[in-house]
């Protein structure tokens, strides 16, 4: 029984770190640069799009924030059809199984 005592603390502790790290990352952000930094996207550890800027030197600088703004909106709108796609697929993976709440795939 001392045996599955110690493992239940162990898991307990990896489940407090692992919320630790997902704090973290979820507090990051992280910048992102294509064209020789011409444009630039700035992410949340969450993989939510915060900010795009876009070199006023590529697009007419009168419309450059309305770019802005749309980037961000398509970027949105894909990355909520990629997960919608990722549930889907974890439910194909598991059998429509449910997992715990709080239980996300992959790990």
């Amino acid at each position: 029984m001392k045996n599955i005592g110690n493992m239940l603390k162990q898991a307990q502790e990896m489940q407090t770190k692992m919320a630790e790290v997902q704090e973290r990352l979820a507090a990051m952000e992280v910048e992102g640069t294509a064209g020789a930094g011409l444009v630039t996207v700035t992410i949340s550890g969450k993989n939510d799009i915060k900010k795009v800027k876009i070199d006023p030197s590529l697009i007419d600088p009168g419309e450059a924030e309305v770019l802005e703004d749309l980037i961000v909106a398509a970027a949105a709108d894909a990355k909520t059809k990629v997960d919608e796609a990722m549930q889907e697929e974890m439910a194909k993976l598991t059998g429509g199984m449910q997992l715990p709440p709080g239980m996300k795939l992959p790990f």
